[in-house]
């Protein structure tokens, strides 16, 4: 589903990407993690097309899209979230989500984004009225609205960045069950995450960054169980 073969990103003499080659097989739930300013969030950026790789290639599908704009991307059937829940405050929840379809398919229909809006919605189990405005809503709420509107852009790969942030542990387990939903769907997936119980319940394999730098590779028991990850971050 994607593969990066010798990827580099630098910002001056700070290289962030160092030579990072990873494969997605599709169907899998693949987990990336590593400490605070390992590059993982500028791995996830250079991918999806917000910054420019300065060597190496990205392959989606077998296509070679590096250095494609991310609408571009997004177009070819790859999606993401942030760190910070972003929403369009003014605008209700339905409207949120339409945005996602429109966007995602240029060529559907006003009547067809409304209706798949609210089959996505329906499916991330998002319990208010899709006539709520955005800013009402509290943070899980948002993550709901920020993963329906992502899925009706009907993506074939779904990247989630550090999507537990702002969650309880109380909420926690209903967002394991719905990464596993959408892996279930038909939506192969990347999570970036710290939380530790997330990756290790629902990730198939875990990549691990350190200072730019791929370090392990692995399904969770290898990964837990690597003296260089052990070292650089769980330990």
């Amino acid at each position: 589903m994607l593969k990066t073969k010798n990827l580099v990103k630098q910002f001056g003499g700070l290289i962030a990407v160092n030579n990072v080659s990873i494969e997605i097989n599709k169907g899998e739930i693949f987990g990336l993690i590593g400490p605070n300013g390992a590059g993982k969030s500028t791995f996830i950026n250079t991918i999806t097309g917000v910054y420019q790789p300065n060597g190496g290639n990205i392959y989606f599908k077998d296509e070679d899209i590096s250095g494609l704009s991310p609408e571009d991307v997004c177009h070819k059937g790859m999606a993401r979230t942030f760190q910070t829940v972003r929403s369009f405050h003014k605008m209700t929840v339905l409207e949120n989500v339409m945005i996602g379809a429109i966007f995602g398919d240029e060529k559907i229909s006003t009547s067809k984004a409304r209706d798949r809006a609210l089959e996505t919605l329906d499916f991330v189990d998002f319990s208010l009225s899709p006539d709520t405005l955005a800013n009402n809503l509290n943070t899980t709420q948002l993550k709901r609205v920020e993963m329906a509107r992502i899925l009706s852009t009907n993506c074939d790969l779904l990247l989630m960045d550090e999507v537990a942030a702002g969650l309880t542990p109380g909420e926690l387990p209903d967002f394991i069950d719905l990464i596993r939903k959408i892996r279930d769907s038909g939506v192969t997936i990347m999570v970036i995450e710290h939380l530790m119980k997330l990756i290790m319940e629902v990730c198939d394999r875990i990549a691990v960054l350190n200072f730019g730098e791929l370090i392990g590779m692995g399904n969770p028991k290898e990964i837990s169980n690597n003296e260089k990850v052990i070292d650089a971050y769980l330990g």
